[in-house]
């Protein structure tokens, strides 16, 4: 209880933070990810603009984005007031918020927010050396050790798809949580995750050219996991490894999470992509990974502590899929958190949304631990 009290004034105290809107400029490694733009027929051109899985709505309009700016910058204490009350709010329960909250998603003047770097590790299941981008905090040392998130971007996309991206604001919610001392300081690693063999081979709207998907979690296990446990300083064991998926990520992460539960403690699976079980859809035919009767944790298995499943209701990319997963977990007896964001495309709304609350739900589990 002294553990939860002392989270809580930490969660209240956010409000002493003033948010400002001006966002850290994001250093950027590659070349600018087009917006996906989806259509009922698949073509090129919507392959091309699939990129990192993402379809921004409320967001679209660069004068949208210049006046919500000027608003924020002129209403300030109005947003300290917002502020407080989101909060306090966040402070009293632990109950899913369908929106993170503003004093999460915006860059403070006090907080200095980590930037993502590039490496590379040599995979042995696929035979050559690949990428990842990685987010440390701001003061990482070698001489403290963190937990680690493996975030898994959508279909199209690479290691680059988050750490390009400045309106998922991964790293505020991240920096300012843990500046507030609601969660510890966390690194996060984006993978590349089509894991193909053949370095020619790339992906699409076809079931050979997804196998590589569902070989990621071979790649993830026994290449990436262990190469980042023995180049950074991070804290090992379930309790201390996340797993989090957007789209495609999504899918891969449910999947992943059903095969190897007794490695993450904590999971989330944002706007997950049809394919865990046999189906067809507007882009393709998918074979499945798993019959719907495995769409569970085996009988003896040491399941995560928290396991959220979460899609927007307006989601025009992958539809009711990921609340179809959340029906067949339910009728096979997994236990997980399910909720929707309402009014949420296929976009940062719900990839932000994600993400808080599953920092959230860290927070509070470990408060009473």
């Amino acid at each position: 209880m002294k553990n939860k009290r002392m989270f809580i004034l930490a969660l209240t105290a956010a409000m002493l933070c003033a948010c400002t809107t001006n966002t850290q400029e994001v250093e950027t490694m590659s070349k600018d990810q087009t917006e996906p733009v989806v259509t009922q027929e698949s073509s090129e051109l919507d392959k091309d603009s699939f990129a990192s899985g993402i379809k921004t709505t409320e967001e679209e309009s660069s004068e949208q984005k210049s006046e919500k700016a000027s608003e924020q910058s002129e209403q300030t204490s109005e947003k300290a007031s917002e502020t407080e009350s989101e909060t306090e709010k966040a402070a009293l329960n632990n109950e899913i918020e369908e929106r993170c909250p503003s004093a999460y998603t915006a860059a403070r003047k006090d907080v200095t927010y980590g930037k993502y770097t590039h490496g590379t590790y040599e995979s042995k299941t696929c035979g050559m050396e690949r990428g990842y981008s990685i987010l440390l905090p701001a003061d990482y040392s070698e001489d403290k050790e963190y937990p680690v998130l493996y975030l898994l971007h959508g279909i199209f996309g690479n290691e680059y798809s988050f750490s390009n991206d400045s309106e998922n604001k991964i790293k505020e919610i991240v920096g300012n949580m843990a500046a507030d001392g609601i969660i510890e300081e966390t690194i996060v690693v984006c993978p590349n995750m089509y894991a193909a063999t053949d370095p020619s081979q790339q992906p699409g709207f076809t079931a050979e050219a997804c196998l590589p998907y569902d070989n990621f979690i071979n790649d993830l296990v026994n290449d990436l996991m262990p190469y980042i446990e023995s180049e950074y300083s991070v804290k090992t064991g379930r309790e201390n490894t996340y797993l989090a998926g957007f789209s495609m990520g999504g899918r891969e992460t449910i999947f992943i999470t059903l095969q190897k539960p007794e490695l993450f403690g904590y999971v989330c699976a944002i706007s997950a992509a049809p394919g865990i079980v046999e189906t067809k859809d507007k882009f393709m035919s998918h074979p499945g990974q798993l019959a719907e009767s495995d769409v569970k944790f085996a009988d003896d298995a040491v399941e995560p502590n928290v396991f959220i499943l979460c899609c927007g209701t307006r989601d025009s990319v992958v539809g009711t899929y990921p609340k179809s997963y959340h029906e067949l977990l339910e009728t096979n007896g997994s236990d997980h958190i399910w909720y929707e964001i309402n009014g949420a495309d296929h976009d940062n709304n719900a990839i932000r949304s994600g993400l808080y609350n599953l920092f959230k739900q860290i927070a509070y589990d470990k408060a009473d631990k």
